[in-house]
Parts: structure tokens; sequence; C-alpha cells
């Protein structure tokens, strides 16, 4: 006879949210026409565009003055019983040395993982403030761990807010998220990131690294690059 509350069923049920949780993820909604790559370049554009427009829970002005890249993971899905697991995926622009202008988008995956007494899923926006020219490198790398090669601290908010703490003045990149309306700075020490391969071929036609799209200004600008870019150049100044 199953006793209830069986360590086994649990564990079962538990995998089987895993599971159907990952399946929505991975399908994603896209308009017709629009590739799995131009609908995540919109999601990035939609998702950086909401947040700016609310001055009180905003990026400060005195990081994005600062900020070397911008990267912008639209529904990271954290899902978890027993164990739990994060993924993600999205793309980042690098700002152009006389500051001018932004790189095309570079594909980039985000993975991490926790262990606890957790059960259940969230579905939250990340966005990374990349603060100076090493951390670039490091994020554009083929792997790299946040909190190992590259410093990192939650980032300050609202529009008028400062980068005052010794962290985050020292810190390679200022990370943010938003879950449910509620955008504020969050510790992802621990987060890999990779370049995603797969996708800077589909969108641009050949298996270019993300080093080279956003450093070395390669593949061109494929829709819908324009509207990504000219986002980042309304709130960057």
């Amino acid at each position: 006879m199953e006793r209830k509350g069986d360590p086994m069923r649990r564990l079962q049920m538990g995998c089987a949210v895993l599971a159907a949780a990952l399946m929505v993820w991975t399908a994603v909604p896209r308009a017709a026409g629009d590739s799995e790559e131009a609908a995540r370049v919109r999601e990035a554009s939609t998702v950086f565009n909401e947040i700016m427009e609310a001055p009180d829970h905003a990026v400060p002005d005195s990081v994005l003055h600062k900020a070397a890249a911008i990267a912008v993971f639209p529904s990271v899905l954290k899902v978890g019983f027993i164990f739990g697991a994060k993924r993600g995926r999205g793309i980042i622009s690098v700002r152009d040395a006389n500051g001018k202008g932004w790189s095309s988008p570079a594909f980039l995956t985000i993975t991490g993982g926790s262990f606890g007494a957790q059960i259940g899923g969230a579905s939250t926006d990340l966005v990374l403030i990349i603060m100076n020219r090493r951390g670039v490198e490091h994020l554009l790398s083929n792997q790299f761990k946040i909190g190992g090669e590259a410093t990192a601290a939650a980032g300050p908010v609202g529009r008028d807010a400062e980068a005052s703490t010794d962290i985050q003045m020292r810190a390679e990149i200022l990370s943010y998220s938003r879950s449910r309306g509620l955008f504020a700075g969050i510790t992802i020490n621990g987060a890999s990131i990779r370049q995603d391969l797969d996708a800077n071929q589909a969108f641009y036609g050949k298996r270019y690294t993300s080093r080279q799209i956003a450093l070395q200004h390669m593949g061109g600008a494929p829709e819908p690059t324009a509207a990504w870019e000219a986002t980042l150049a309304k709130y960057v100044k």
C-alpha cells in the first residue's frame, strides 16, 4: 500500500513539474514568419523599454552612462523540486568606443543551479550592465561563471540613484531582475554564461562567435537589430 507522502512519489511528481515547465519555456511564442532569434531580439527591446519607462524603478542614468555593454535575458525560467534549475536565452550589445552607437546583438545563454527544499517555477527578466572592457571580454568568452572570472553585484535602482557602495563601484557587472512587475538589483553569482553559436548562425546566416559580432561587427544588422539599437540609444546618452 502506498503511504501518504511517499518520497519516491514526491520526486516523480517533481520531475514531472520540472519537465512540463521546461517544455512550456522552450515553446517560445512568436509572430508568424518571425524566427525565434528575431523574436528574442524583439523581446529584449520590449523588456528594456518597459523597465526604463518606470523612472522610480529603472536602471540609474549614472550606471547607464558608464555602461560598456548591456545584456538582456527575457523570461529566464527557474523551476525547482528538491533541486532547482535556471536557464535563459538573451542578447548582448557592446557600446562603440566613441560612445555613439551599439553593436548588433550577439546571442547568449545563461544557466545556474540551486539546491534546497523548493517547488514550483517562476519566469524572470534579467538585465546585466557590464561596466568596463574587462567585464565585456569575460562575458564574451566561450563560457564564464559570474563571480568567478568577473565580479558582479546587485545594481542600484531608480533613475537618480548612484552606484555608491564599494562593491558596486568595483563590480564589472551590475545585475537586475524583474519578476511580476517588481524590478530590483539581484545577485547572480554562480550563474554561467555561454555564447549561443546556434542562434548566431540562425540569425546572421553564418556561425559567428558572439565576440566576432559584438566586437568585430561581423554579420551585418538583420531586422529587428535597428529597433534594438534604437531602444538602447534612447536611454543611454
